[in-house]
């Protein structure tokens, strides 16, 4: 009885020895396919908010890691890419994070010209109430597009706000938590780039 139970238990060791080394293959052969994907996704993303732009490796190449968690919501670097055209700063493409949203964090990204003018936004994560909060997505809603070509002023300041709290931006109907919520974390997006001349001359840090 014993042996045939240590035997069984021999076959059933062997069994998953077998299943743990195939495993480990075929993810040794999806691993660059799935690191290619990424990279793709990565690009399309940049690309998308940075207009007439074809995002490739010298951006990706040419960026930094900043921690603000003030300004970009979390405790945790953020990256952020410079775009240089004939070695001119043009744009930067900041990752960044509204931590107030109705569900838990909003993460985003926006292309903001030096002087912080914002010229795409776009949620890059998010749990927001589907049918409502969701509106802040590009596929669900053109609201995210409203944020092109403002930028953050002394003057300005209280219109950086949905309009039931005065200011310029529409809220949703039933979901008023989660637009405030991306609102200002664009605007604080502005508010970094400007309080940080020296992100142009900074050198890059990424590890990858």
């Amino acid at each position: 009885m014993i042996r045939a139970i240590s035997k069984n238990a021999l076959a059933l060791g062997a069994a998953a020895a077998v299943c743990v080394a195939i495993l480990s293959l075929v993810n040794q052969q999806a691993a660059p396919r799935i690191s290619e994907q990424r990279l793709a996704a990565k690009l399309a993303i940049l690309s998308e908010v940075l207009p007439g732009v074809e995002a490739g490796q010298t951006l990706l190449q040419d960026c930094l890691q900043v921690t603000d968690e003030t300004l970009l919501g979390k405790n945790t670097a953020q990256t952020l890419y410079r775009w240089r055209q004939d070695g001119e700063l043009s744009a930067y493409i900041i990752e960044t994070t509204a931590p107030d949203g109705y569900s838990g964090n909003i993460d985003l990204i926006v292309a903001l010209t030096p002087d912080g003018t914002v010229l795409g936004s776009r949620v890059l994560n998010h749990k927001e109430t589907p049918g409502l909060g969701d509106k802040i997505e590009a596929r669900r809603s053109p609201w995210i597009f409203s944020f092109s070509g403002k930028t953050v002023t002394a003057d300005n300041a209280n219109e950086w706000a949905v309009r039931k709290d005065g200011g310029n931006f529409d809220q949703f109907t039933g979901a008023t938590i989660t637009p405030r919520a991306v609102i200002n974390a664009v605007r604080n997006a502005v508010l970094y780039v400007q309080q940080h001349p020296q992100l142009a001359t900074l050198p890059a840090n990424c590890t990858d």
